[in-house]
């Protein structure tokens, strides 16, 4: 479908607006293979953590050997257990990296415990895929992008908008300068949808049965159970999760990473509700900046969460979708929504026609489907870790900016900040020696 020059009355009607059908294929470039087989092979695939967003991955990945699942809930293992009878089954994520007969690994469990496992399967050699965020802190993410161009192993990071049809069309449109020179970025989302701002519960609760704590904690510092952390809730903690920009972020600022190439942030300065010792705020503006490179003007990008979001002059209408991303050019506006949905040109000048380009990326069957595609021999992924990378990191950066409430200046050639121990200090964090890599 040809999106043409839309008013603000159609913007208002398809802000909801999601994508389907197919997906696409994009210009970010993957290392081949560490293991060569053959396109008519079937991959031995090992899922970690199977429940939610794990269930869809396996299910996307139907068509391979699923030989090993792991779980911290007895209860998601027991029922994809059910459908996949031969594979082995684990609660104890490291046990199951010592299994021999594997060639690929899917990671779908919280942020902070991302790391490990992809590191591990990596070191063997095993192709991986991991879901947003790729990782807890800027320093895992450093790490992963390193060892996956040493072992030359195929990854995805699990970012399921960026194969839709809407994210294709957004990164046409701007790297065919539909709306001109782009200066100005604004973000918003209705994140957080758990508990921030608040402090560690004094009081203990009794372990759901059937579930693994201990292990589910991982290499983040022991503490009794509570239900305040686990289900869903851990997005909001420090030691566990990565806020509402780490959540969403990596959906909503993809078309504009993907489609200017950026990197990381010269500058990073944000502005919050009270910012807690355990938790993220309950709402945060975060304010970055990308220096001009000679195919880009300096790039404003402006985060919102929490409530906040960009004023009228901006989106256009007093009440904004509850997600989306909107980019400011020297001769229009161009609306994201969230999910993939198609883009919105919103001329400066009502009435004007912009021309828009014929589709020139290429279709994808989908971000697992094109992993797996990879990891035979076929093509590249276009979300690999030396892409995803940045955005991530980008998001994390700005969580530092958050927690610290400073102006913060990024020293790309160091990985770290300039002249500011205590933010620097967040790149990184401690794991216990069970948990070292």
């Amino acid at each position: 479908m040809d999106h043409r020059n839309t008013t603000r009355r159609d913007f208002l009607n398809k802000t909801t607006t999601a994508a389907a059908g197919s997906t696409l294929v994009g210009v970010h470039v993957e290392t081949s293979a560490a293991k060569s087989l053959s396109p008519n092979q079937v991959l031995n695939v090992a899922a970690i953590g199977v429940g939610n967003r794990g269930a869809v991955n396996i299910a996307e990945m139907k068509s391979e050997n699923m030989v090993a699942l792991c779980d911290v809930d007895e209860h998601f293992l027991d029922r994809m257990s059910a459908r996949y009878p031969e594979a082995k089954t684990y609660h104890d994520l490291r046990e199951l990296l010592t299994q021999e007969n594997l060639d690929a690994v899917v990671i779908s469990t919280p942020d902070h415990t991302h790391f490990y496992p992809a590191m591990v399967a990596m070191q063997r050699g095993l192709h991986v895929y991991v879901e947003k965020p790729l990782a807890h802190n800027v320093s895992e993410v450093r790490a992963l992008k390193q060892l996956a161009r040493e072992k030359k192993v195929v990854t995805q990071m699990g970012n399921q908008h960026h194969s839709s049809v809407g994210y294709r069309t957004c990164v046409e449109y701007l790297q065919a300068g539909v709306i001109g020179e782009v200066s100005e970025v604004h973000s918003w989302s209705n994140r957080p949808l758990w508990p921030q701002g608040i402090a560690r519960p004094a009081t203990k609760m009794k372990t759901p049965r059937g579930f693994h704590w201990p292990l589910w904690l991982g290499p983040a510092p022991r503490r009794p159970y509570h239900e305040v952390y686990h289900p869903f809730k851990w997005r909001g903690w420090h030691d566990f999760g990565t806020g509402a920009l780490g959540d969403m972020g990596p959906h909503l600022l993809d078309p504009v990473f993907w489609a200017f190439a950026l990197t990381t942030p010269s500058t990073i300065q944000a502005e919050s509700s009270a910012v807690g010792e355990e938790t993220f705020p309950a709402a945060s503006i975060v304010r970055f900046e990308f220096p001009a490179t000679d195919k880009r003007p300096a790039l404003k990008l402006t985060w919102y969460d929490g409530g906040n979001h960009p004023p009228i002059s901006v989106t256009g209408v007093r009440k904004p979708p509850k997600n989306g991303t909107m980019l400011i050019g020297s001769k229009a506006r161009l609306f994201v929504p969230e999910l993939g949905g198609q883009p919105i040109v919103l001329p400066h000048q009502r009435g004007e026609k912009i021309p828009l380009p014929k589709p020139f990326l290429a279709v994808s069957p989908g971000q697992q489907r094109q992993w797996i595609q990879a990891c035979k021999g076929e093509g590249v992924t276009d979300c690999n870790f030396d892409y995803s990378s940045s955005l991530t990191a980008t998001c994390l950066l700005g969580n530092i900016a958050v927690r610290t409430g400073e102006r913060l200046t990024w020293n790309p050639e160091k990985d770290e900040f300039e002249d500011n121990q205590r933010a620097n200090q967040m790149l990184s964090r401690e794991v216990r020696s069970e948990w070292a890599t």
